[in-house]
């Protein structure tokens, strides 16, 4: 036995068991978990899935077809004339819809980043105390509804002349969406390295240059990502702009203008189903597209630096 190292031997007469080949318990304490995780994955999805499969099938379907079997895909009377009859709906110019609608989201996606941006600069950057309670005060906001708050925007808006405007009600949804905004600037800002607005500031450069030059190039992922959500709540709205812009403005938005269309004819499923599916596909083909970047902005605050 080699000098300084002891073991203690078993009794006489106990049997020792062979010692168990290296990952055996680990292999098999993550058997079941291999097993029920694609489960409960697929689960999800058909339960996520089913109302989209439902929408899009139904939407090239006659009435009948729809009212005996709505979950059923016949290939031989699937047809796009109800798609066309929706996309002339005399009711609804689901056209101008697109054009209203992008044009609200283009606008608080910019007024959105040009405010949140340099104020979530000030908030990770300073280290005094007050400036991390006006983050709270923020980071608060994101959990009022907006629908709470619609009564007394509407009071604000008529003293300022701005109800049923193009103006108040982008003025509204961007002011929604800053709270998340400056809350999630802020966290990744944290994590880009002060030495680079120190070695800016040597160059003679200000803090409002300092931002827009060297720290927002860098915030690429997470604006992406806060861009994409907000492009999903504008689009998907639909108490704000009924409420602010009303019948009155003639304003749609996708939203209030599909409600507009199929409001008189809630019974005719060819007339609700391709309304429906137009309304939302672009949406679709956008997250499609885009949503590498959600999980991707979220995540780079946490694993950058």
């Amino acid at each position: 036995m080699s000098e300084g190292l002891t073991t203690i031997d078993a009794p006489a007469g106990t049997a020792t068991a062979p010692p168990e080949p290296p990952g055996t318990v680990r292999s098999r304490a993550r058997r079941p978990r291999r097993v029920w995780r694609p489960l409960f994955l697929g689960a999800v999805a058909i339960f996520m899935l089913t109302p989209l499969y439902v929408l899009v099938v139904n939407a090239f379907k006659p009435q009948q077809q729809i009212l005996e079997h709505p979950f059923g895909l016949p290939l031989g009377s699937l047809t796009t004339r109800y798609l066309g009859h929706a996309l002339h709906n005399p009711e609804f110019d689901i056209a101008r819809g697109y054009a209203v609608t992008i044009l609200f989201v283009v606008a608080v996606n910019v007024l959105s980043v040009v405010l949140a941006g340099p104020v979530s600069y000030v908030i990770a950057r300073s280290p005094r105390r007050r400036y991390r309670a006006l983050l709270l005060v923020f980071l608060a906001g994101t959990f009022i509804p907006s629908q709470v708050l619609v009564i007394p925007v509407v009071y604000v808006l008529k003293t300022l002349g701005l109800m049923g405007t193009i103006r108040g009600f982008v003025l509204f949804e961007t002011s929604l969406t800053l709270p998340f905004s400056i809350f999630l600037y802020a966290g990744y800002i944290g994590t880009i390295p002060v030495t680079l607005d120190q070695a800016a500031a040597v160059d003679g450069a200000g803090r409002l240059r300092v931002f827009w030059k060297i720290i927002f190039p860098l915030m690429r992922p997470v604006v992406a990502t806060m861009v994409i959500l907000n492009t999903f709540s504008v689009w998907n709205d639909f108490v704000n702009p009924q409420i602010i812009l009303g019948p009155g403005s003639g304003l749609y938005t996708v939203t209030t203008g599909v409600y507009a269309a199929v409001s008189q004819y809630s019974t005719d499923y060819t007339v609700v189903f391709p309304t429906l599916l137009l309304a939302i596909a672009p949406l679709l083909v956008f997250f499609v597209i885009m949503q590498r970047h959600i999980i991707s902005g979220l995540t780079a605050g946490a694993t950058k630096g």
